[in-house]
This record gives structure tokens, C-alpha cells and sequence, in this order.
């Protein structure tokens, strides 16, 4: 029985690991959004064992219904999946059917939109830290449609924190530095503070530039903190594009025209250029998420319309970069770094030009460059937007902790702050 046991973790976590934390695997999937409820521009985080509730929302192209169901895998810190069976961190069943769904109305395009309260009073996370939402088809976890990451918390620690402007010369007016402290709960029996708790920092709630597993400077019975020089700056890039869809009609000023078909739209923006050499000039964004909206008195999730919308970038010069890539990021992209993100050198019109199928809505953006030479394909806004050390962010800071032969990390902070509001002088941070 210990033998099966064990087999079974195996094949559960051989699974897991196939699976990325944030991803679509099916083309005809879009528009999928997990946020705490009510507020579209939040990360999904919940109190463990509290009322607190999730929203998924996503659509199906191309109509019709289908029985998708969604499940949990618990993952560790570095999100290698959790040496547990479901059975020791879920309650209830272990899938659950989606059962609320509507299929569009007055839009050209065919889809049908599901969406769901997390967690279901029958199928709920009974232990903190990092999990993965997996959506299948058909009761069978290998056809797996798309998978997104929430996190549940359980508080033991509070985080207080700031930002600072770099000491070092070479970030001084780039970069943005977050010091902070983690104060632990006199009731988690720390030994080892170095091999227990680990942190890791997001900013604007991305995981790709996310530092991981910083070291505490000092520490001092249940205080540590971390003061690095190096190790947690982040280039501050610049506010975000941005491009209002809300409405097709009453086109806003991004939008150069708009083409409409029988069945389809096609929405062609401004040409963009080269930010990296203009003055910092500060306006609200989203810090590169959006939200799903429209200006029309209708519902936004079922009666909202679908568009190809084509973004362009012309480089200095009209002349293209040697030896780098150009992508579109943002959350409208997932933040990945793949081929549908990839900008196509357009060689007559001397600009880069890529399209994408979005939801009527509000969506941040920016261009990012990776060097070709880069094993770690490591984005840069350097080239195309710029990093002022004025600009506006959010940080999350997580923090870890495993018991003494522990099988798994629990999630005991979740620490936030902004760059305009937790600067050098205000020590403050709003703890979950």
C-alpha cells in the first residue's frame, strides 16, 4: 500500500510538472481571467478558511456547450508541485463541473462564456500556499485546457516594507529597490531561518522577472530583514500603453480605423514608437492588466464583441533591432514570451507588426526586447520604453514557511505595497 502510495504522488506530481502555473492549451480558449471577486485588476489571493471568494471567467469560440470541470495541485514555493496527495490539502470532491455559462448575443462572434465562484463549499483548499487552477474537458485531467495560479494565505507573519531609489549608480535612475522585514508569529517554531522561510518579490504581479529566495541581511530572534544592495531592484520601467476598445463605434484615440466585415472587425492602432528617450511623464495605467468592459449599456460577458485588434512598433530609424526580438506583453499576452507574442519585421512599411483577438475592454501594454543571445530571455524595456525610477509599480512580497519535516511550503504573508505611496521615509505596506 506504501508502494501504491507513493507511485500515485509520483504520477500526480509527474502530471504537474508538464503543466505550466499560467497557460492556455487550447487556441479556441480566450479571455481568461481568475481575480478576487468584484475587482478584475486584483491577483487571486484568499484567507484560508475564510469566506472569501475567486471569479473565473472564460470563453469558448465557436459556441455550443461543453462539460468543463476544474481542480487543485498544490505547489511548493519555487511551484514544484506539492509532495501531497489531494486528499491532504482539499476537502470535498476532488473536481468540480462548471455549471454557469451563457452563450453570446449581439456580437458578430460566436462564443459561449463560463465562469465560476472559487472555492465551491464542495470542493475547497485546506492548507495555505501556491496553488494551480486547472480547467479539463470531460472529467479527464489530461485534457487540460488552460491553468492559472492563485494563492491562498493563512497569516502568521506581517511584512513591513518600502521602496527606495538605488545607492548603486549604475540603477540610481532606472531601478527601484525594495527593502523590507518579516516579522514572524511567535507561534511558528522557526530553527532554521535560512532553510525554512523563503520570500519571493513580484512586481506589477508578474512571475517572469519575480526574485526568488532572497537572503535575510540580519535577523534577530523572529525579525528578519532583508536590506540587500542588489538582489531585490527592479528595473522601474515606464507607465504603460494602453488601448480603450470599450466601444467600436466611438473610436478612441489610439485606434487609427476600424474595419467592419459581416461576421468580423478588425481594429488597426496608431503606429507605436520609441519611448526609452522621452521625459517621464506620469498618468494612471493598470500596470499592464485589463479589464473586460464596455461603454454600452450591456452585459460585458456575454454581449460584448470580439475584434482583431493589430499593434505596430517602428524603431528608430525604421531600421531593425540586430540582434534582439521585439514581443507584445502584458497580461493581454499573458506576460509569455512566445511565438504569438513575437513581432513580424514588416520590411516595406520599416515597422514590426503583430494582431491579437481581444474582448471589448480597456488593455495595458508595452513592448519588451529579449537578446537573441540570452539563454535566459530575460525581457528589457531598455530599448523600447525605458525604466524611470519615478514610475509607478506594485510590489507583492510572499513569504514561505516549512515546518521541520514538512512535505510542503504554507503561505504565511502576503505583503503589498506602491512605489508612489511606499516610498523611502513612509515604512509602511498593506499586509493582505
Amino acid at each position: 500500500m506504501k508502494t501504491l502510495y507513493l507511485l500515485c504522488l509520483m504520477a500526480i506530481s509527474g502530471v504537474s510538472m508538464a503543466q505550466i502555473p499560467d497557460a492556455v492549451y487550447a487556441p479556441n480558449i480566450k479571455s481568461v481571467q481568475l481575480f478576487r471577486s468584484g475587482d478584475q485588476l486584483s491577483y487571486p489571493v484568499i484567507r484560508l478558511n475564510s469566506s472569501e471568494k475567486l471569479e473565473l471567467h472564460f470563453d469558448e469560440i465557436g459556441g455550443g456547450v461543453k462539460p468543463y470541470s476544474y481542480t487543485f495541485q498544490l505547489c511548493n514555493a519555487d511551484w514544484t508541485p506539492a509532495l501531497l496527495s489531494q486528499f491532504d490539502y482539499m476537502r470535498g470532491f476532488m473536481q468540480q463541473r462548471i455549471n454557469t455559462y451563457r452563450t453570446s448575443s449581439i456580437a458578430f462572434t460566436r462564443y459561449t462564456h463560463y465562469q465560476a465562484s472559487l472555492p465551491d463549499q464542495n470542493c475547497f483548499p485546506t492548507r495555505s500556499g501556491n496553488y494551480i487552477l486547472r480547467v479539463f474537458l470531460n472529467a479527464d485531467t489530461s485534457k487540460t485546457v488552460f491553468t492559472k495560479r492563485f494563492l491562498v494565505v493563512d497569516e502568521k507573519a506581517s511584512v513591513p516594507v518600502q521602496i527606495q531609489q538605488p545607492f548603486n549608480g549604475q540603477f540610481f535612475r532606472t531601478g527601484q529597490k525594495v527593502q523590507f522585514k518579516v516579522q514572524l508569529s511567535d507561534a511558528l517554531r522557526v530553527s532554521n531561518h535560512l532553510q525554512q522561510v523563503r520570500v519571493a518579490i513580484l512586481q506589477n504581479y508578474r512571475w517572469d522577472n519575480a526574485h526568488i529566495d532572497l537572503k535575510p541581511t540580519f535577523f534577530s530572534r523572529n525579525t528578519l530583514e532583508y536590506n540587500t544592495e542588489n538582489d531585490a531592484i527592479f528595473p522601474a520601467g515606464k507607465e504603460w500603453r494602453w488601448v480603450d476598445i470599450r466601444s467600436i463605434r466611438f473610436l478612441s484615440a489610439q485606434i487609427a480605423s476600424v474595419k467592419n466585415k459581416p461576421t468580423s472587425t478588425d481594429i488597426f492602432m496608431h503606429p507605436d514608437t520609441d519611448r526609452s528617450g522621452q521625459r517621464f511623464n506620469f498618468f494612471r495605467d493598470a500596470n499592464g492588466m485589463y479589464t473586460i468592459e464596455t461603454t454600452e449599456s450591456i452585459n460585458p460577458l456575454w454581449q460584448t464583441d470580439y475584434a482583431t485588434v493589430f499593434f505596430s512598433y517602428v524603431p528608430k530609424g525604421n531600421i531593425p533591432f540586430p540582434d534582439k526580438d521585439i514581443y507584445l506583453f502584458g497580461q493581454l499576452t499573458g506576460y509569455n514570451l512566445n511565438d504569438s507574442a513575437k513581432m513580424v519585421w514588416n520590411e516595406g512599411k520599416g515597422a514590426y507588426e503583430t494582431s491579437l483577438f481581444l474582448k471589448q475592454g480597456y488593455y495595458d501594454y508595452c513592448y519588451v526586447t529579449i537578446d537573441k543571445n540570452d539563454p535566459k530571455r530575460q525581457a528589457s524595456f531598455e530599448f523600447t520604453e525605458g525604466n524611470f525610477w519615478e514610475s509607478e509599480n506594485e510590489y507583492m512580497i510572499l513569504v514561505y514557511y516549512r515546518p521541520i519535516g514538512g512535505r510542503a511550503d504554507e503561505l504565511i504573508s502576503v505583503g503589498r505595497v506602491n512605489s508612489y505611496t511606499g516610498r523611502q521615509g513612509i515604512m509602511r505596506g498593506q499586509s493582505y
